[in-house]
């Protein structure tokens, strides 16, 4: 049996060396390295092949989609896209986001549009220094109290919330920016009779009455003294006597700053700060005449919660087709009207026929006595006093547009009034 297996295992090994040699000598034939490496790019062709037909599988241009860019990571990725919102599509994607990371427009931000742009920030490690205790966070967003806010941290309208750099990596164990909130202290202020929450960067009583800009009357009496260091929710009564004095507590409204932001699409916006109302108390001193009010005399005014302002990017991007606008002469003062009846008319779709709820690619209903186009001229046909191509050209339709905008209503602005309180135009 032994002998049998060593005859056996030495004719396998004799039929691999006679393998081995006629490999050796196929590749020394002239052909044989072209036929291998071409056979090497037909394998690659066809694996390339099939991972674009999955892609593309992933991303079919339908009726309904939408010229897409998304620009996250250092590069911008343009996509059809029939998503209804920003968040789908960046989840159909497989954009991760991570802990403070910035997303402009929101995630719920409808996709209304063609070259429709998306901004995705990534988040950088900060440090938080609040009354001496350190947080360590990332985040992307612009603001040191939007930075603050981000994080959790509870921001006071009256507090100072500034950023620095990080001087010694080694010592804060943190890179980047380093955001300090230096809290204000709550101090209950008792104003003529009527009692207000504030709070404040003041140290003394004294310090108060001057940040606060209370003026004082001959008489008026102060409690505690001005001297007295401000401690946490102290008590501090300002009274005057012989007088009717009433106090009136009104709400400051927001002040809202509003930026130009070319690399969001025309129509989209983008909170890069929270902002919030204000609070000021209004004192009036009374002049009575048997017990009635004949005049009122403002004495002061003092703001006891400052407004904090809400910071806002707005799209200005017009390369889709919103940019057409422009090259039909429409004045950009007319933009934001324009754009509200297109978007309600049509959605901005130039072969969409009135009852259709989709945008066909090519006309196929153009000759529909209802309406159609952008602003669903009624009937459609009307168009072709402003062009011959007034069925697909949306800048011709526009000119249309614009036409029988200042002919009816005598402007956009009129027309958009008009729709408003109409829902047509």
């Amino acid at each position: 049996m032994m002998r049998k297996l060593k005859l056996n295992w030495a004719k396998i090994n004799r039929k691999r060396r006679r393998h081995i040699r006629r490999i050796k000598i196929l590749s020394r034939h002239p052909f044989a390295v072209p036929l291998i490496s071409f056979i090497g790019l037909v394998v690659l062709t066809v694996l390339i092949y099939h991972f674009f037909v999955s892609t593309s599988k992933q991303f079919q241009v339908t009726p309904n989609s939408k010229i897409v860019i998304v620009t996250h990571d250092g590069y911008k990725q343009v996509v059809p896209s029939d998503d209804k919102t920003v968040g789908r599509l960046l989840g159909r994607l497989h954009i991760s986001l991570n802990q403070g990371d910035v997303v402009e427009p929101s995630l719920i931000t409808p996709i209304n549009q063609d070259d429709f742009r998306i901004n995705i920030y990534r988040a950088v490690p900060v440090e938080i220094v609040a009354g001496g205790n350190l947080t360590y966070t990332f985040s992307a967003a612009t603001t040191p109290r939007a930075i603050a806010q981000q994080a959790g941290e509870t921001i006071y309208p009256e507090d100072n919330v500034t950023t620095v750099p990080v001087e010694n990596f080694l010592k804060n164990g943190a890179i980047g920016e380093q955001v300090v909130i230096d809290p204000a202290t709550p101090v209950n202020l008792n104003l003529y009779g009527t009692a207000v929450a504030i709070r404040t960067h003041a140290k003394s009583v004294r310090d108060l009455i001057k940040l606060e800009k209370v003026k004082l009357g001959p008489t008026d009496q102060i409690i505690p003294s001005q001297d007295t260091p401000l401690t946490p929710n102290a008590q501090v009564f300002i009274i005057r006597q012989g007088t009717k004095i009433e106090s009136v507590t009104e709400t400051i409204p927001m002040p809202i700053q509003t930026n130009q932001d070319n690399s969001l699409a025309y129509g989209t916006s983008a909170i890069i700060q929270q902002g919030s109302n204000g609070q000021q108390v209004v004192t009036y001193q009374d002049q009575l005449q048997n017990g009635v009010v004949v005049s009122r005399t403002q004495i002061q005014t003092v703001i006891t919660v400052p407004a904090v302002t809400e910071i806002v990017d707005e799209g200005t991007s017009l390369s889709g087709i919103k940019g057409d606008m422009a090259l039909a002469g429409i004045s950009p003062n007319d933009y934001q009207y324009v754009d509200y009846i297109v978007s309600h008319e049509s959605g901005w779709c130039p072969t969409k026929a009135q009852g259709e709820h989709y945008c066909p690619a090519t006309p196929d209903n153009s000759g529909t006595s209802n309406g159609y186009g952008l602003c669903q001229a009624t009937p459609g046909y009307k168009m072709a006093t402003s062009g011959s191509d007034w069925a697909t050209n949306p800048i011709t339709q526009l000119k249309w547009c614009s036409g029988y905008a200042e002919g009816r209503y005598g402007g956009w602005y009129n027309a958009y009034e008009h729709w408003l309180a109409n829902g047509y135009w």
